[in-house]
């Protein structure tokens, strides 16, 4: 397969005067983007909401599966285990716990090389070769025979797995207005809640297969699913877009216009060659590690709840079959939560405040599980907690991984700042696998009580965001004028030009 450029490289005609915008009909503007909305003679018969709508069917599904594959695939393992895989492998509750900790081990030191390999390849060839990747290693836990090989599996899927989700944020940088992203962005995380819904029916049905081959039916879990997850990806190559100036599906003047579209906007259309000095000023950005702070807070209650909901739900005293359906219902409410609140917050264009909220519905669901002291006589009222705590994690969780893609500006930057926030977040989740062990059961006090700490730590660090996001444009506001065309600056700086304006 031939390389593709990474970025694009003509530039549009220049404009007029530095107040000049791309210019559609007012009708047909997308009022979820806060596109612009005139008329302008060269673009006056590009419908604006029907090319976002475009760019939406061919791009959004795609990456969207994958990652519903890459949740799934990491998070069957709790499904896994209530059907007889720590049994089988004889291990402990510790070791057990172990083998979780070297997914997020793996996934976090090599979250940024995975960025910036992306960068220096494409997204047509980067994002469905991990696919593959880490498809074979799922599928290989599926024929362990023992505590050493599990341990290597789930390293190596954490590896594999790492640099899809800030590959696609950085991907999504490169089709879409800033405003855009972050609707886009939640729809795209939408797809784990999908995943925890799909796996529990998955499981449920697989662990009939028990007896075949092998006595028990968890090496079935993840011989499918992970044989599901390359086939896939093989498919992947062909419909997996790389950048708007090569994408087939695209005619010339809707290339034109969607470069035009991002020059006023991003650096998106700025032929930004890699270098190690842009990698730095990442690296020395308090905002970015902010941003990884954000998600940091949140990953430890999103995959503790992912990975022990099916523990957790056995141990309330349903049988291993029930558990596995039972885990279905709070992944569907999360999945319209994480999508109703993504569409509120595009259209108000607010983050913070909508982060702080969800946060604070989600410690609701652990104060229920905490507070119910006679959780196997009234199963229900810690089940009515599990809705609560999913409800106010993911859209909590979408909304703090769309920030740095808004507000980092600078092709490289932008791409470690993605993979920098993965890396710390996933520390938080490093720590989550150690917290669920069996011996605390049925309430999990320990588990249930960090995780509700930590919701209260995100909606502190989004408060500390908002401050510092806001205080820094009233300076810049009184420094100089807000930016109108990005793309046509030769002088650019990047997100720390006195010209660009932080979204909050």
């Amino acid at each position: 397969m031939t390389a593709e450029p990474t970025a694009m490289q003509e530039a549009p005609p220049p404009l007029l005067d530095g107040d000049a915008k791309v210019h559609v009909d007012k009708d047909k503007s997308d009022p979820a983007s806060g596109s612009t909305s005139d008329v302008d003679d060269d673009f006056s018969t590009v419908n604006e909401k029907s090319l976002l709508r475009k760019l939406d069917w061919r791009l959004l599904p795609a990456v969207g599966i994958l990652y519903l594959l890459s949740f799934l695939d990491r998070s069957n393992v709790g499904n896994a285990r209530i059907e007889g895989l720590a049994t089988d492998l004889h291990m402990t509750g510790n070791q057990y716990l172990t083998g979780l900790t070297l997914y997020f081990v793996g996934y976090v030191i090599f979250e940024i090389p995975c960025n910036i390999i992306l960068k220096r390849t494409t997204p047509r060839f980067w994002l469905p070769t991990l696919t593959v990747l880490w498809g074979i290693v799922a599928t290989l836990m599926g024929i362990v025979q023992n505590l050493a090989g599990f341990f290597v599996a789930r390293f190596f899927l954490g590896v594999t797995e790492s640099g899809l989700f800030p590959g696609v944020v950085y991907y999504f940088s490169m089709w879409y207005k800033r405003r855009e992203r972050q609707f886009r962005i939640s729809l795209f995380f939408s797809a784990a809640a999908l995943a925890g819904s799909f796996g529990g029916i998955l499981a449920y049905g697989i662990g009939f297969m028990r007896g075949i081959v092998w006595e028990n039916g968890w090496r079935w879990i993840f011989i499918l699913e992970g044989i599901a997850t390359v086939v896939v990806a093989i498919f992947a190559y062909w419909f997996i877009y790389n950048y708007p100036d090569t994408a087939e599906f695209l005619t010339d003047k809707e290339r034109k216009f969607i470069h035009a579209r991002l020059s006023s906007d991003s650096d998106a259309t700025h032929d930004e060659r890699f270098s190690w000095a842009n990698v730095r000023r990442a690296l020395r950005d308090p905002k970015c590690w902010l941003y990884g702070l954000g998600f940091h807070t949140t990953s430890l209650p999103l995959y503790t709840f992912s990975l022990f909901l099916p523990t957790i739900i056995n141990a309330l005293g349903y049988p291993p079959a029930i558990s596995q359906l039972l885990t279905v219902p709070p992944y569907a409410f999360a999945f319209i939560t994480t999508l109703t609140v993504a569409t509120v917050s595009e259209r108000l264009n607010q983050r913070a405040l909508f982060i702080i909220a969800s946060s604070l519905f989600a410690t609701i669901g652990y104060a229920i599980l905490l507070s119910n002291k006679d959780p196997i006589g009234r199963p229900g009222v810690s089940y009515a907690g599990t809705f609560f705590a999913a409800g106010g994690i993911f859209p909590a969780t979408a909304l703090s991984l769309s920030w740095p893609a808004i507000n980092v500006s600078g092709q490289t930057k932008r791409a470690v700042a993605n993979g920098m926030q993965i890396s710390i977040g996933n520390l938080g989740a490093v720590l989550g696998t150690q917290l669920y062990r069996s011996g605390d059961g049925p309430r999990f006090i320990v588990g249930h009580s960090f995780a509700m700490a930590y919701l209260v730590g995100n909606a502190l660090v989004s408060s500390v965001l908002y401050v510092v996001l806001k205080r820094e444009n009233t300076k810049r506001e009184r420094l100089g004028a807000e930016v109108k065309e990005v793309g046509g600056l030769t002088d650019w700086e990047g997100d720390d030009d006195v010209r660009w304006r932080f979204q909050y």
